[in-house]
């Protein structure tokens, strides 16, 4: 699987019992993603950009692409930076929906 496939997947509803992601399928996901990192039970990516603007228009498209997905990141926003922070806290830990909407914000940051 590759960062493309993984950000034309849908996520799925998820309302908790079910399992998190192992460590061996958190690693091989993770693979599939460009400067993410795993911290606990979150995976994290720093953005920069050129200006408050920039920043801001990247949020709001991200909570847009949030929205459609049903599946929200935690964000910590400064003038010309964004850190995006993702765990499914009905799993109590990682889920595919968190590497699928990884990959959905990287291509919005292409763009």
């Amino acid at each position: 699987m590759t960062t493309a496939d993984l950000a034309h997947k849908k996520c799925k509803s998820c309302e908790g019992g079910v399992s998190p992601l192992n460590p061996d399928e958190v690693t091989l996901l993770l693979g599939q993603l460009k400067d993410w990192h795993h911290q606990g039970d979150v995976i994290t990516k720093n953005y920069e950009f050129k200006n408050y603007y920039q920043t801001m228009a990247f949020v709001n498209a991200v909570a847009w692409m949030a929205h459609r997905e049903d599946h929200h990141p935690d964000m910590t926003v400064g003038y010309r930076k964004c850190r995006v922070d993702y765990s499914t806290h009905a799993v109590g830990g990682l889920s595919e929906n968190d590497f699928i909407c990884a990959a959905k914000v990287d291509a919005l940051f292409e763009l």
